[in-house]
This record gives structure tokens, sequence and C-alpha cells, in this order.
């Protein structure tokens, strides 16, 4: 029996990264679909922007919440109660349609003696949103992520956002948000939590 061990197979070309030469040449051939010119002087360098752009607006993709959420802190001089980071505002993009969701995130847990940085929180929030989403995966990921890594005795998450393919094309019903929450451990199993989280949530507008 022949025991040489075969080379790995080359990447099939789906599963490859597009250079950025290629991905220019797309932004082209969907300047050329919409029937404008994209060598006309206006488009001339909107291929190189998009990339750009696209570099930094789907950056999550190369980020790993695991790793920003590794840091954490036993210091807590024995605090157990909600620890809520609301209001923190994202922007993401529809994974159907490739538009923008704009929105509001609302992170909430219960420590069990290890603490977050509160921009760790934030960050999370911006790494996933940096990505193809749906706002209902957007939700689960931020949660399970802090659940994950962090083993508190509970997750609460809830985000407030408008989804532009609803805004600006198919029904166009501008200003209407969608509202999505995810809970874990303590905040599950105990209505009084989530109704602690809640009441922090309309705090907001008292002020």
């Amino acid at each position: 029996m022949d025991a040489r061990v075969e080379p790995f197979p080359e990447p099939a070309a789906a599963d490859r990264r597009p250079s950025r030469a290629e991905a220019e040449e797309a932004v082209r051939t969907l300047l050329r679909w919409t029937g404008d010119d994209p060598t006309r002087e206006g488009l001339r360098d909107t291929p190189r922007r998009v990339v750009d752009s696209y570099r930094e607006l789907f950056a999550g993709y190369d980020q790993d919440a695991a790793e920003i959420l590794g840091r954490t802190f036993e210091e807590v001089s024995g605090y157990d109660d909600i620890v809520l980071v609301k209001d923190i505002p994202f922007f993401s993009h529809c994974e159907h349609h490739m538009v923008p969701i704009i929105g509001k995130a609302h992170v909430a847990y219960l420590p069990d003696e290890r603490v977050l940085g509160l921009s760790k929180i934030a960050r999370v929030v911006e790494i996933f949103a940096r990505r193809l989403q749906t706002q209902e995966a957007l939700t689960a990921q931020i949660t399970d992520a802090i659940d994950e890594t962090l083993g508190p005795r509970g997750v609460a998450v809830m985000i407030e956002a408008e989804h532009l393919c609803m805004s600006m094309r198919g029904v166009r019903k501008q200003g209407s948000l969608t509202t999505t929450s995810r809970f874990t451990g303590a905040f599950k199993d105990h209505a009084q939590n989530q109704a602690h989280f809640f009441a922090l949530l309309r705090g907001r507008d008292a002020a």
C-alpha cells in the first residue's frame, strides 16, 4: 500500500478571500449594472473607496470577542447586583439586502465574582455588529459571548433598531423599530430579575 501522505488540497475558490483588485472589480461591475459608467470622473475612485469602507464596516470578521472579553476583574467588594450598560449605539448591515441596521443595544449581567471592564461590553456589541447580520442573530451572539466567556449568573440583552431594508425599500416604513431580547441564567429563570432589567431601562426616559 502506498503510504505517501497526500498534500492538503488547495482551498476551493469559494473559500478563498478575494484580492483587493477582485473586490474593486466587483464594485465596477455593480456600477455598470446600475446603468452608470465607472470610468467617469465622479466614479473613477469609487471602487477603491467602497473597498476601504467595507474593510472598516465589516471589521468584525477579523476580531475575536472572546479575546476582547478575556480580561476580567475580581475586586468587586462583594457587589452582586445587575451591571447594565444601556443605549450603546451601533450600526450593522442586513445580511439579506446589505443595507444598514441602526440602533441601540442594552446589555446587562449578574456578576459571579468577576466583572468586565465596561468598555469591553461596547466592544463586543461592535464586533458582532460589524458583520452581515440579522437582529435576532446579533442579539444571540452578544448574549452568548458574554455568558460563555465571563460565566456570570445571568445575561440580559435587548436591541432596538431601525432596518433600512424596511425604510428605504419594500414597505418603506420609516421610523419603525424592531426590538429583540435574550436572557440566560438568573434573568431567564427569575421574572424579578427581568423586571429589574426593564425598570432600569425605563429609567433612561425619566432623566
